[in-house]
């Protein structure tokens, strides 16, 4: 049995990054993506099952980063307002410095492939962000509503302003991302 090397696994997960964004899941194959990682097709299999394993992993791995991105400087003792504008801040950052792996996650989210996301392990990282909103809510801060309404709101204008093929003329400074927030602020509190 081949041993496992951090750095390889890490060369497949970015070559799939690029790969897909460059010609798609449909036409990424694990020969294409080895290629790009210069490693043999051989090698792929140590470390994932097949393709879609490598595709649901290389998002995951994407998705808890940015997690742990968000919930950099997390202090739960913090008002509601403060914990999710630092959540916003870190996750603006995030797709800001991170355009390739976002892209990726974008394409993914609208594939056939999210259904083999294990959604309770995802949900699991995103604990003490989920803690927060559940306790404005109980606090009557936040509205009660669904949660991917609430995520909708808070979240996808990140997504839309942070991604330059979305808002081209968009300026990241620190009072247009504190304007953005205050506006899907309003849109959660009661």
């Amino acid at each position: 049995m081949r041993t496992r090397d951090d750095k390889k696994q890490e060369a497949l997960l970015l070559a799939t990054v690029k790969v897909v964004n460059e010609i798609g899941f449909a036409a990424s194959s694990v020969s294409k993506i080895a290629k790009e990682a210069g490693v043999s097709p051989a090698t792929l299999y140590v470390y994932f099952k097949n393709k879609d394993d490598l595709l649901v992993s290389t998002y995951l791995e994407i998705k808890m980063s940015m997690g742990s991105a968000m919930l950099q400087g997390f202090d739960e003792t913090r008002p509601v307002h403060d914990i999710l504008f630092r959540v916003w801040q870190n996750a603006f950052g995030y797709v800001s410095e991170n355009l390739e792996e976002f892209r990726y996650t974008e394409q993914f989210s609208n594939s056939p492939y999210r259904e083999q996301v294990d959604k309770a392990r995802l949900e699991k990282h995103f604990e003490p962000l989920l803690q927060v909103i559940q306790n404005g809510i109980s606090q009557k801060i936040i509205k009660d509503v669904d949660m991917d309404i609430l995520a909708a709101f808070l979240f996808n204008p990140i997504m839309i302003l942070a991604n330059p093929s979305h808002c081209r003329t968009f300026e990241r400074t620190d009072e247009n991302i504190e304007t953005a927030f205050r506006m899907a602020w309003d849109a959660l509190r009661l």
